[in-house]
């Protein structure tokens, strides 16, 4: 994997992200990481809101996190994002979080989605939304 494979998104840590003790409260994570695939999506010419005006969505069907080091209060974060995996019926990705002003390793994470019509029923993703690459 290069760094041509991701897509980096910034974020500066809002006070209602973060918990009692001035912390990222551990759901803001998984926020964060939609925020990454938003990003990816309009970096690789499929935004989300095509999908779903074309009667399809993306639902989530696994999370997964691991976190090394909190993220505070007013803090830049890098959040890196990358397609690991499509299938013709779902999408999985993963995400790193960094400090971004010294690169250290905050938490990593995946998800993975299936495509979904208005109605909830599983379908196969359109062709054209089966190439996401970076070219």
């Amino acid at each position: 994997m290069s760094d041509k494979d991701f897509v980096d998104t910034t974020i500066r840590v809002r006070y209602a992200e973060t918990d009692t003790m001035g912390i990222v409260h551990h759901s803001n994570y998984i926020v964060y990481f939609e925020e990454g695939r938003s990003d990816f999506g309009r970096a690789t010419g499929h935004p989300v809101t095509e999908l779903e005006r074309a009667g399809y969505f993306l639902a989530v069907t696994e999370v997964n996190v691991r976190y090394m080091r909190p993220a505070v209060y007013d803090q830049i974060i890098t959040l890196r994002t990358r397609l690991t995996g499509v299938q013709s019926r779902g999408l999985s990705f993963a995400y790193e979080i960094r400090d971004a002003e010294n690169g250290d390793l905050l938490v990593t994470g995946s998800t993975k989605h299936i495509c979904i019509t208005r109605d909830g029923k599983a379908a196969r993703l359109p062709e054209a939304w089966r190439d996401w690459s970076l070219d």
